[in-house]
């Protein structure tokens, strides 16, 4: 019997600010891109899950091209089946990205994969009428357990070792439910410290952040070295040594270069430096960190999957552990492997759709997971939320739980046709 569903995808963008918000050292390309796929109940009129890959610029058709295929696995799979056992559909899709037809482990296949178990997440809660937050935190710990794919995991955590986790958290949920929802998750303002503001923006964004409540900005960095000292002794004279300053590299510098560039801004008490070297280097970030220390380094938003996390953590490389919004079960292993070492998790967030996904896994963790929000924030930019269903809603440097049903993923109607690709480039000339 065929499957009861049927889906869409498009290719998403937004066109990159004059101020170039967004960009970064190592690169100036501030587009803002999603290939977006909408999976439709048909059994149930106006049902819908949503999900998508991120991106910075173009490409979008080439991962279009992947969802395509990776949709082709499940195509002749009732959704009932599919919803029923989420640990097991996306042991199906990730099977048939390891079969060599598409990279695995971070590949194109791999990530459409993630769209893919995330649209469905999505379908799941609404289904449930519930946000993933509270569909996730409120699962037995046995059933989040298989959820996860331990085979290249088990080295470092067990199955038995993830279920300890859960259960030793497990009688204190309804408590961290309700202190959620009363005081929200902390959030940190990316929005400041954008590589090309002027010095004056810098100051006046910086004394805006703490008049909304922020206890922890980051600037980007890795450009001109100069530069950087004389933004950060502005920002730390504006925001005092209360405040938690991170700076970002966005992959900048090699291993020898970061550990010299470090070490010179290390007076302004940096609360980490994120992301200084090459994604894929664990080693390089392995010596960059204890080279530093004790200036922690975060990273984790481009690793390619929870082994690459897991290395990291058994390599004792980072100090942070980020998160972005790709597959949800992927992001729960990332999550068991980070509360097994007692590192916290601090998810990223700068792109459009981030904010209103990866605030349901950072609420999920702190209710059922690590069990708790010390050192720990999700990033926060101040831009795309308007495009929408349910946007991110941050009042006094929290952000206050989402109780609408489904993982936030859902675009509004009327951004998906004002930035839809190729039509936007026909309509308003961008490139």
């Amino acid at each position: 019997m065929g499957a009861a569903f049927s889906y869409l995808t498009s290719e998403i963008r937004f066109a990159s600010p004059s101020r170039l918000d967004g960009a970064g050292a190592a690169s100036r390309d501030a587009d803002c891109a999603a290939a977006y796929l909408t999976i439709s109940d048909d059994a149930i009129d106006g049902a819908e899950g949503h999900g998508f890959v991120f991106s910075a610029g173009g490409s979008g058709d080439v991962q279009l091209a992947a969802i395509e295929a990776v949709m082709a696995i499940i195509e002749d799979r009732r959704l009932d089946s599919l919803l029923a056992d989420m640990g097991e559909t996306w042991r199906t899709l990730v099977d048939h990205t390891r079969r060599g037809w598409l990279a695995p482990d971070g590949g194109l296949a791999h990530r459409a994969a993630g769209a893919v178990i995330n649209a469905l997440w999505d379908l799941k809660a609404k289904r449930a009428g519930l946000p993933l937050w509270r569909l996730l935190a409120g699962m037995p710990s046995a059933e989040i357990v298989r959820l996860v794919d331990f085979r290249y995991l088990s080295d470092a955590l067990s199955a038995e070792e993830a279920l300890a986790i859960l259960e030793a958290v497990l009688p204190h949920r309804a408590q961290r439910e309700r202190r959620l929802l009363a005081e929200g998750y902390p959030a940190a303002a990316a929005s400041p410290g954008e590589l090309w503001y002027s010095d004056e923006l810098l100051e006046r964004l910086c004394r805006e952040a703490m008049a909304d409540g922020f206890t922890q900005i980051k600037l980007k960095v890795g450009a001109n070295l100069v530069d950087d000292r004389r933004r950060l002794a502005i920002a730390r004279e504006v925001c005092g040594p209360d405040i938690a300053i991170a700076v970002d590299a966005d992959r900048r510098w090699g291993v020898d270069e970061a550990v010299g560039w470090i070490s010179a801004l290390s007076e302004f008490d940096l609360h980490w430096v994120e992301d200084p070297t090459s994604p894929v280097d664990l080693l390089g970030h392995a010596a960059i960190a204890h080279a530093v220390t004790p200036v922690p380094i975060a990273t984790g938003e481009h690793a390619l999957s929870p082994v690459m996390v897991k290395q990291l953590l058994q390599l004792n490389a980072i100090g942070y552990l980020q998160i972005d919004a790709t597959a949800v079960n992927e992001n729960i292993a990332s999550l068991l492997l980070a509360a097994g070492t007692g590192v916290p998790v601090c998810p990223r967030a700068g792109g459009a759709g981030l904010s209103e996904v990866v605030q349901h896994l950072a609420m999920f963790d702190y209710i059922a997971v690590s069990g708790s929000m010390e050192g720990r924030a999700i990033e926060h930019v101040d831009r795309y939320h308007e495009h929408f269903v349910t946007p991110a809603e941050v009042r006094d440097g929290r952000y206050r739980a989402p109780l609408f049903p489904g993982s936030g993923a859902e675009m509004l109607p009327t951004s998906l046709g004002d930035h839809m690709w190729p039509m936007l480039s026909a309509l308003d000339g961008v490139a």
